[in-house]
């Protein structure tokens, strides 16, 4: 399946540079100058990620991120020249999952709009049953007949992908990228420390799952026979 990408910016040189590494990546791209013409071709078509300008005629950045989350749901990247903190607050608080500014890397924003896909539909289904144990995304829950939890939201999201690909090992930087992003520069031990508390939180459900290490590897889950 081809996985179809909404670029909205009133640059025709910006949106011809993110066509052209996107479309080098396999995505399918669609262009659009404002924010008006992408809301008119969102209701015809439909994407899976969109990548839009914040200063722009007819309908700016912020208002669209605004109607795009909330009437499709579809993860959004902004890309924009403003790049103080206010501005960059204003961005996640209407919704965008990440942001990126200019002049930017275009294989930056190739590896950010992976990042942003891989992410967003990994966390996409919202209640795993793992074995009976009930992992909700809606409240970040962890629930069975007898017991139930809510986990912080890092805790939350490191047990809901390895729930989801049981047995599958996970790197710490691969882990890291899925909810930290490409530009942490922090220490990846994180991991451990995160995966440390998840383990104590889970006490109560240890006789059905198993959060094991995987020496030299990584982390990974399994159910408990």
């Amino acid at each position: 399946m081809d996985l179809k990408i909404l670029i909205v910016d009133d640059e025709e040189n910006i949106r011809e540079i993110i066509r052209l590494y996107l479309e080098k990546e396999g995505f399918l791209t669609f262009e659009c100058k404002d924010g008006k013409e992408a809301m008119e071709l969102l209701e015809k078509e439909s994407f899976h990620c969109a990548v839009i300008d914040i200063m722009m005629p007819n309908l700016n950045g912020w208002v669209l991120c605004q109607e795009i989350k909330q009437f499709y749901e579809i993860p959004v990247l902004m890309v924009t020249a403003k790049s103080e903190i206010d501005d960059r607050i204003k961005g996640f608080k209407v919704g965008t999952d990440d942001y990126l500014t200019k002049p930017f890397h275009p294989i930056e924003l190739v590896m950010r709009v992976k990042c942003i896909l891989k992410r967003y539909y990994l966390l996409s289904i919202d209640i795993i049953n793992f074995d009976g144990i009930l992992i909700d995304a809606n409240n970040y829950s962890v629930s069975s007949d007898t017991t139930s939890i809510l986990l912080p939201v890092k805790q939350f999201q490191l047990l809901y992908v390895m729930a989801k690909f049981p047995g599958k090992i996970f790197s710490r930087s691969q882990l890291i990228e899925l909810f930290w992003g490409v530009d942490y520069t922090g220490n990846e031990r994180v991991i451990d420390t995160h995966i440390k508390r998840l383990r104590s939180n889970l006490s109560d459900f240890e006789h059905k799952i198993h959060l094991q290490t995987v020496h030299g590897l990584g982390y990974k889950l399994e159910k408990i026979q």
